[in-house]
Parts: C-alpha cells; structure tokens; sequence
C-alpha cells in the first residue's frame, strides 16, 4: 500500500476540519476510532493488491456508495428519533428516490 495506516488517519483529520464527524458522546476516544477505521482501510487496499486498476477503482467506489448511504440512513434514523424534521434538502431527495 503506498500510504500508512497513520497517513491514512492524518489525511482524514485534515478532511475533518471543513466537515468535522459530531462523535457526541461515544464512550471511545476519536483518534482509536480514526486509527482502527485507517487500519481497516489500508487492509482493505492490501488485500486489493492483484486487482487490476479499474477492478480496484470500482470497488473502492462501491465501498464508498455502501458508506454514504449507511450514513444517510442512520442520519434519517436519529432525526426520528429525535423527532426532528427532515430539512427541505433532505425531504426532497427521500421524495425523489421514492418516485423512480
């Protein structure tokens, strides 16, 4: 892999502070949280090694779609069960994903 675990983990801090992760009060420290969710990463980009680019570039980008929408729902989740509104934004992207 050419980029370490901690490189991985410095790159997403710096990421982090134009859109900083509300970790509220999980009973677990940011930085273990970071370095784990890096290793895991750069494992997965190890065990990727003999695909080839484009084979990689897909599954990387399926990862990343697979991520974003778990955090779209678990979002969702926690304003319900807040019974906080959905912003306009949000409302109107549920509605159009229901309509296709």
């Amino acid at each position: 892999m050419s980029i370490t675990p901690e490189q991985l983990q410095e790159l997403m801090k710096e990421v982090e502070q134009e859109d900083p992760i509300d970790f509220a009060d999980l009973p677990f420290e940011e930085d273990e949280l970071r370095a784990i969710t890096a290793q895991h990463l750069c494992d997965m980009a190890d065990a990727m090694e003999n695909f080839s680019n484009e084979d990689r570039q897909v599954t990387l980008l399926a990862v990343a779609a697979k991520l974003v929408l778990e955090n779209l729902v678990l979002h969702v989740q926690l304003l319900r069960q807040h019974d906080i509104p959905l912003s306009q934004q949000v409302n109107s992207l549920l509605q159009n994903i229901k309509k296709k």
